[in-house]
């Protein structure tokens, strides 16, 4: 699965390789290093009319537009590939509204003598990435609507099997345009791009246990043990 992640690249990196215009939406808030379920997250979803991509804010923890309170979404943050085009929570996301969650690395747990151990893991080249996320609107009985989302997950890669059996889905910069297509419906041409990314491109580390409170959110959950 995919719990807990981070977001700590400067504004301009994240416009530069998102190929964002206007991002005025990405307030310093964003420098986050523990980011969590239910909280607000950055996205990046493709205007089909003009091709341009723009940031949203959503809420981690998908809301399905049937639910009947919010309180769903906290178990819905992620996503099987696998089966992601039947479940009936995300199956519509899947067809029509699909983003890309900006990421910069993500954290998984490993249990070691009935103790968990957090695991940092990023990229070799240290760039932002793309989770490959679903969003849907949920409208409460009063109160304005709430935009939420999950991120996908598929089987771990030769780097996450010791730690987890699961990883999220990290998108290539190639099968952006195509994620975001919401012309392009056939779950068939989206599950090749919902494959596990390239161990040998990542690398991770152990880190301090202070990444276990969601409500630390400093550079020092980053900080190798």
């Amino acid at each position: 699965m995919c719990g807990r992640y981070t977001l700590s690249q400067p504004a301009d990196a994240i416009a530069k390789y998102f190929k964002i215009q206007d991002i005025s939406s990405l307030k310093p808030q964003y420098t986050r290093y523990n980011i969590a379920p239910t909280q607000t997250v950055l996205a990046v979803s493709q205007n089909q009319e003009t091709n341009q991509r723009s940031l949203q804010q959503f809420r981690w923890g998908l809301i399905p537009s049937w639910a009947k309170d919010a309180s769903m979404g906290a178990k819905l943050i992620n996503a099987r590939a696998e089966t992601v085009a039947e479940k009936p929570s995300f199956r519509a996301a899947f067809k029509r509204r699909r983003c890309l969650v900006v990421a910069d690395g993500f954290y998984e747990w490993q249990r070691i003598e009935g103790k968990k151990q957090p695991y940092y893991f990023q990229l070799q080249d240290k760039q932002p990435f793309a989770f490959a996320g679903l969003w849907e609107q949920w409208q409460p009985p009063e109160g304005e609507e709430i935009d939420s989302c999950a991120i996908l997950t598929t089987n771990a890669n030769e780097l996450m099997e010791p730690i987890h059996a699961r990883i999220p889905v990290i998108l290539q910069p190639e099968d952006y345009d195509l994620w975001l297509d919401v012309q392009v419906q056939d779950p068939e041409m989206l599950k090749p791009l919902l494959q596990s990314f390239p161990a040998d491109a990542m690398t991770a580390y152990p880190v301090i246990t202070v990444v276990n409170n969601a409500r630390n959110n400093t550079p020092e959950c980053i900080v190798p043990l």
